[in-house]
């Protein structure tokens, strides 16, 4: 359980002082009750429940409304929805995935809420796939003893919810702000969230730099794939919120457990960016993992065997990968027939032909790529931050559900219930009589901004050196390289003023560099191997040292300052007043 307790926030100048991105000054503002950064399902729910109680509520987002990992989901949604399911089971073989990390609290209230945040989800206008006797369609994925997973148009569960929720929130008329990349987050003279800056795009009503100014800022901007060369995540997703609240002064924790897909569309060696997934209802539907010679090799590995937790499958594929010096192995579903294909999983077939690779007719090449970020912006049971006035939901939040390895479908259970959460804490609150006042954006130092082209230098160190498999050397390695880059920007910086130009790429690259540098920091304390974090030096769980979270934040001189919690609970975030 957490503690409930009262920490004294520090003074409001020390915010003040903190690094913000080098950008030009804001030339624009707008005033709100609440600001969403995020249109995926954590950031959209939580924009129209605070809508619904009245709040001048304003999303701004990345790309379009559309555009973020939500739409890109294709197994489903778990909840305990179908005869015979519980919560409780539901809370077991959550905390089972988590390896002993999950904070039981927080996994209690998503499966305890997770069943009618789902109904409430389908009374927006989200249809889901149902059954011949008219109920919801279930089905298995892997780590799930229950078929408990609820999926629409097949293999297009995102896309759906996506579509619901980005309907409902034009058809309410809120405020929306696309193709802006959110900044920095501004503070007042108490040290309390008053907003964020933000670049528009070229597009939209505003041009340029600009500002929200708000009491209350909710981060749901997703996930940080593309800080690793092979991805199933877009290119939109480059730890924006994780830099922003970093660098806001607020603790990030458990960044070392990133899951890696097991079945991710092999295309290659060389290629890079967002790669297709291929999701595990299609193993849940009874596909089999094989190496190139048509052998099982799950089987025996674990009770569930193809359906094991994800970080079991993908140590699995990646064992007999070097037992056969191959870059893939295969996932072989050709007894599925053409109409199982074309009408379970569409959206995978197609993806698959193409490329020119025919499931119907052939098996499969997969191997892992970085899916999800099990940590991020440390939050409480309501989605506050270390930060007064800021939340998190979502793949940028860690709410202490997914512990060291997510569950698979849990992710967009988790950003409905705890954007819920969130919104009936923002209304719960006696809300300022006016917007907060930033301090001047003058009194804050700015960061070097990296050229566009570090990002795949950054990729490049992070998948040799903190990828699936890691080691102190590989760490240490990554750790030095990724030093070096901050170091040479900086130095350019000091000695002649001279930073990449701001723009859209290089403050993307900068920020990937911040989430990079404090994962790997992250990765070098845990000294063993749990859930999705592993060590090749250190093969072995060790509960007695390491049953126990990290915890980082930035030094003022942009170094990540780590710190293992004391046991499993997570220290207490600082609780938002309730009177302003």
């Amino acid at each position: 359980m957490r503690p409930s307790v009262a920490h004294h926030h520090p003074g409001a100048r020390a915010l003040g002082a903190r690094p913000r991105l080098h950008a030009p000054a804001p030339g624009w503002s707008i005033d709100a009750d609440v600001v969403v950064v995020g249109s995926g399902v954590a950031g959209l729910t939580a924009a129209l429940r605070c809508e619904a109680a009245g709040l001048t509520t304003v999303v701004v987002t990345k790309a379009r409304l559309d555009d973020g990992s939500t739409r890109w989901a294709q197994g489903g949604v778990a909840a305990a929805l179908g005869e015979g399911d519980t919560p409780e089971q539901h809370l077991d073989d959550t905390l089972v995935a988590g390896a002993g990390l999950c904070d039981e609290e927080a996994v209690r209230i998503l499966v305890t809420e997770g069943p009618d945040a789902v109904r409430r989800l389908i009374a927006t206008g989200a249809h889901f796939d149902e059954s011949g006797e008219g109920g919801l369609a279930l089905t298995r994925e892997g780590g799930h003893h229950r078929s408990r997973i609820a999926h629409a148009g097949g293999d297009a569960t995102g896309a759906e919810i996506s579509r619901a929720l980005v309907e409902a929130v034009r058809a309410r008329g809120l405020r929306t702000i696309e193709n802006a990349l959110v900044l920095d987050l501004l503070t007042d003279a108490d040290g309390r969230t008053a907003g964020v800056t933000l670049h528009v795009m070229g597009e939209g009503r505003h041009d340029g730099v600009g500002a929200v100014h708000a009491p209350a800022v909710v981060l749901a901007t997703g996930g940080m794939g593309q800080v690793f060369s092979a991805t199933t995540n877009p290119a939109v997703s480059t730890g924006d919120g994780v830099a922003l609240a970093l660098r806001a002064g607020a603790e990030v924790s458990d960044l070392e457990f990133v899951q890696f897909h097991p079945t991710v569309l092999f295309l290659g060696p060389e290629a890079e960016g967002q790669q297709p997934l291929v999701s595990e209802a299609v193993r849940g539907e009874g596909a089999h993992l094989v190496d190139a010679d048509g052998v099982r090799f799950m089987q025996g590995q674990h009770e569930l065997g193809e359906l094991a937790p994800r970080d079991i499958v993908a140590k699995g594929i990646l064992r007999r990968m070097r037992e056969q010096d191959t870059e893939h192995m295969y996932l072989d579903a050709r007894h599925f027939g053409a109409e199982m294909w074309e009408r379970r999983f569409p959206t995978i077939l197609a993806a698959c032909r193409a490329h020119g690779i025919d499931p119907v007719t052939e098996p499969v090449p997969v191997a892992p790529a970085a899916h999800y970020a099990s940590g991020g912006v440390r939050t409480d049971s309501h989605g506050r931050t270390t930060v007064p006035g800021l939340y998190a939901c979502g793949e940028v939040a860690c709410t202490g559900v997914h512990g060291a390895n997510r569950l698979a479908s849990n992710s967009l259970l988790e950003g409905l219930v705890y954007a819920e959460r969130i919104a009936t804490d923002i209304t719960g609150n006696t809300r300022p009589a006016r917007v907060p006042q930033p301090l001047p954006a003058t009194e804050r130092p700015a960061d070097p901004l990296l050229p566009p082209e570090a990002r795949f230098t950054i990729q490049r160190i992070m998948t040799r050196g903190a990828g699936v498999l890691r080691s102190e050397a590989s760490l240490a390695e990554a750790a030095q390289s990724l030093h070096r880059l901050h170091a040479e920007a900086r130095e350019a910086l000091d000695e002649n003023g001279k930073t990449a130009e701001p723009g859209v790429d290089t403050w993307e690259a900068t920020n990937l560099l911040c989430v990079a540098r404090v994962l790997v920091a992250a990765a070098q304390r845990r000294e063993e191997t749990r859930g999705c974090h592993w060590r090749e030096d250190r093969p072995e769980r060790d509960d007695t040292a390491w049953r126990r979270h990290i915890v980082v934040r930035l030094n003022p001189d942009r170094t990540p300052a780590v710190h293992t919690t004391d046991t499993t609970d997570f220290p207490p975030t600082l609780p938002q007043p309730q009177e302003q």
